[in-house]
Order: C-alpha cells, then sequence, then structure tokens
C-alpha cells in the first residue's frame, strides 16, 4: 500500500525538487499559438539577450513575457542572495526552458445580422520560464 511514513515521502520528494529559478504565469490572455512565436525566438539565450528581443518584438505576448521574464530574473538573484553555493550566479543566466501550456476558453456572443449569434473564443494559456546557469 504505503511505501513508507508522510514525512519520509515528503522529504523524498522535495530532495528531487526543481531548485532551478523560475517564473510562472497563469491565466494569460494571449492565446497558446501566440504566445509560443514568442516563446520559440528567446529559447536558449541569455537573459539579456532575450530582454533585448522581447524589448523591440512588435507582438501582443512579448509585453507579458518580457515582465515574466524580468520576475525570474528576480527570484534569481533572490535565491541567489540567500544561498550562493545552492542556486546559480545571476549573471550567467539564461532560458533553459520556456513553454506556454492551454488554459481555459472564455466563451463569448458577437450579434450578427438577420438573428444570427457567432461564437467567439478568447483563448488563455499558461507560461513558464526556467532559468539556470550556463
Amino acid at each position: 500500500m504505503a511505501k513508507g511514513h508522510r514525512s519520509q515521502i515528503k522529504r523524498e520528494r522535495n530532495a528531487q525538487k526543481d531548485t532551478r529559478p523560475s517564473a510562472k504565469l497563469s491565466y494569460a490572455r494571449v492565446s497558446v499559438q501566440k504566445a509560443c512565436f514568442v516563446l520559440d525566438a528567446i529559447r536558449g539565450k541569455d537573459v539579456e539577450t532575450a530582454l533585448g528581443i522581447l524589448t523591440y518584438n512588435p507582438r501582443y505576448a512579448s509585453s507579458i513575457i518580457k515582465k515574466l521574464l524580468e520576475s525570474a530574473r528576480a527570484n534569481a538573484e533572490y535565491l541567489y542572495s540567500q544561498d550562493p553555493t545552492k542556486y546559480p550566479n545571476p549573471e550567467h543566466l539564461y532560458i533553459a526552458e520556456c513553454y506556454a501550456n492551454k488554459g481555459p476558453t472564455m466563451k463569448r456572443i458577437k450579434p450578427r445580422a438577420q438573428g444570427r449569434a457567432y461564437r467567439i473564443e478568447k483563448r488563455m494559456s499558461h507560461i513558464t520560464l526556467v532559468l539556470d546557469a550556463r
């Protein structure tokens, strides 16, 4: 049935926990497809280069992802100040993982001619950025 005491299971799970600095934005009002266009442009780049790309990218998703990247960088600086031996130096960070998962969809109605109604789907996504040191 159970493989051990609850505290032992929690200890083992926390030992395997990912310690890389990251940031996650849930329920972003941008579709997964549109967010992935921007995420593909910054994947694997260092943080400063990625911020430059996002600053001059005209897409709406880039402004959302830029704020998220700045948050992830601030998280990295905070973690490094707490324990410099365990966490990577914020000077040498790059984007190790970035992805967008599908969120819920808001359904809206748009009135059309002759009593018809079209359905509008406003899609949301959950965007995740994970940083790591080179």
